[in-house]
């Protein structure tokens, strides 16, 4: 019998997921589907009924994206680490009765740049924009990659000191705000993971940042080159990169997680790959 997974957001017609696992599939001989689910937003408990139900009916596994990644992440049995520090779950695993959560969009971040990119993040300068879900999903991944030193800015300073304040222990990580950037000097990576680009704006952080050796990473995808990474290009920057890479990364993570099995990524990531000029 083939076995049941889908992807649930709202809205959902954009998604690439069933395009990407059934090429996944294709790829690795995994006799499975892969559909595309649109969530209830109301009534609240709706959600989590729609998610029953898929189990019900034999469902083994779901992606999970905006808005459902905390809903899905407070139904769940059991939270990895990774969906625990992120209070948000992108991936969901259905087995013996039970609901596991994980968060995969920080390792597919990583691999994206240290892997595709050929970006290593050890001993490196590195800057995050932002401190929402993404982040918060990035923080233990990009630590793991030994960084000589982590910053996280955000015009909400209280909110980023407190997300680091969580995973201080683990590595050398800083908060601060977009106004003391100009004193910082220059990293040798910059991530853009606010939202500013899915409206066309550029986050107030200022072309000293950026390193002309270095990269720039846009989480946003299929925008061509945004104000973001615009201004990187403008200030030097050669190597810049919008997030494709990370979306079938974290997409060949969950896939793995489910069947046991990682499929080769390059070629998917090739065929989604917008152009950024």
């Amino acid at each position: 019998m083939t076995d049941q997974y889908a992807v649930i957001g709202n809205p959902i017609g954009h998604t690439k997921s069933p395009l990407i696992h059934g090429l996944f599939a294709q790829e690795t001989q995994q006799d499975m589907s892969y559909t595309a689910i649109e969530g209830p937003l109301e009534p609240h408990d709706a959600f989590a009924a729609t998610v029953r139900a898929f189990v019900a009916a034999g469902g083994k596994g779901m992606n999970v994206t905006a808005p459902f990644k905390l809903k899905a992440f407070a139904m769940a049995d059991e939270r990895s680490e990774r969906a625990e520090l992120a209070g948000a779950a992108n991936a969901l695993s259905f087995k013996d009765g039970r609901i596991v959560a994980e968060n995969f969009d920080g390792v597919g971040l990583v691999r994206d740049i240290e892997v595709n990119l050929s970006q290593p993040m050890a001993g490196k300068r590195v800057l995050v924009l932002g401190a929402g879900g993404a982040v918060r999903g990035a923080l233990l991944p990009f630590l793991a990659a030994r960084p000589a030193e982590l910053v996280v800015a955000n015009r909400d300073v209280p909110k980023v000191r407190a997300l680091v304040a969580q995973v201080a222990a683990s590595g050398s990580l800083f908060a601060c705000g977009y106004g003391d950037l100009e004193a910082m000097g220059r990293f040798d990576l910059v991530v853009n993971a606010t939202s500013a680009s899915l409206t066309g704006e550029l986050p107030p952080v200022p072309p000293s940042v950026f390193s002309a050796e270095g990269a720039a990473y846009e989480l946003a995808y299929g925008k061509r080159l945004t104000p973001f990474l615009r201004l990187a290009r403008n200030a030097g920057v050669a190597s810049v990169a919008d997030g494709v890479g990370m979306l079938v990364e974290q997409a060949a993570e969950a896939f793995a997680w489910w069947r046991g099995v990682r499929p080769q990524t390059r070629a998917v990531i090739d065929q989604l790959t917008v152009p950024l000029d």
